[in-house]
């Protein structure tokens, strides 16, 4: 589920995005949009948790401009800000996608940097009106990580041209925001573990072997598998959570 050009929000944001006239912005949001759909669409795609969530329309897109710039940080903390207001309830299978489709292409090592340059940014932003959702840890370190944006925890996957593993090599750099809740509500339902294994099996299939930063919320820090870089124990991540201006 794509934003519409009729909500004002988002069409003020895919201008402030992008100086280009919105024509043809809008050919290149929805050009975009389509790969990413074939992307998951396929059979052997390995991630059951996106391909559900692609067929019950809860896959929600926002197109930024390059990850490695600040300029449309703002728009995009506002736009994440408000996915976790209308779905922070838990409802399983639902996923905010950002493009970054005018990136230049970059290495593993790159992308990771630009990726928690992103977080960073939004978190500074997000500070200011929200505290760390407290259901999750707001330590990188920490095996209860989760990023929070809008009060509400999210794991996130990035996807870029270059990464190791095929399920994620997109086009275009991006980053999926999944709520954590929805995993939780798994996990209440005696869902996750099932779907977790079935989707490893997928993943080995589909890439020839399993992921090895691959990890059980809870059993280490979800923070390490964000960028799909292969990092060791003595990797050390590149953000850390400053006290939020909210007081409640």
């Amino acid at each position: 589920m794509a934003w519409k050009p009729g909500d004002m929000t988002m069409l003020t944001c895919e201008r402030d995005i992008h100086p280009d006239p919105v024509s043809t912005w809008s050919t290149q949001v929805a050009a975009t949009e389509r790969a990413f759909d074939a992307f998951i669409g396929q059979a052997t795609f390995p991630c059951l948790g996106a391909k559900a969530a692609h067929a019950h329309q809860r896959l929600h897109y926002l197109c930024a401009h390059d990850i490695a710039s600040a300029r449309d940080d703002r728009c995009i903390t506002g736009a994440l800000q408000a996915f976790a207001a209308r779905h922070g309830d838990g409802v399983p299978f639902v996923s905010f996608v950002l493009f970054f489709p005018c990136s230049a292409r970059l290495s593993e090592s790159a992308f990771e940097a630009a990726l928690w340059q992103r977080l960073r940014a939004i978190h500074a932003i997000d500070r200011r009106e929200h505290a760390w959702d407290a259901s999750v840890s707001d330590d990188p370190a920490s095996a209860h990580f989760s990023m929070s944006v809008g009060g509400k925890a999210f794991y996130v996957v990035g996807l870029h041209p270059d990464a190791s593993r095929s399920a994620r090599r997109f086009q275009c750099p991006a980053l999926v925001f999944n709520l954590h809740g929805q995993f939780e509500q798994l996990r209440a339902d005696g869902r996750y573990v099932k779907l977790r294994q079935a989707i490893v099996r997928r993943d080995v299939a589909y890439a020839g072997s399993a992921n090895p930063m691959l990890a059980v919320h809870g059993e280490n820090s979800e923070a390490r598998q964000y960028s799909g870089r292969v990092v060791g124990p003595d990797w050390q991540c590149p953000f850390r959570a400053a006290d939020s201006g909210v007081r409640r």
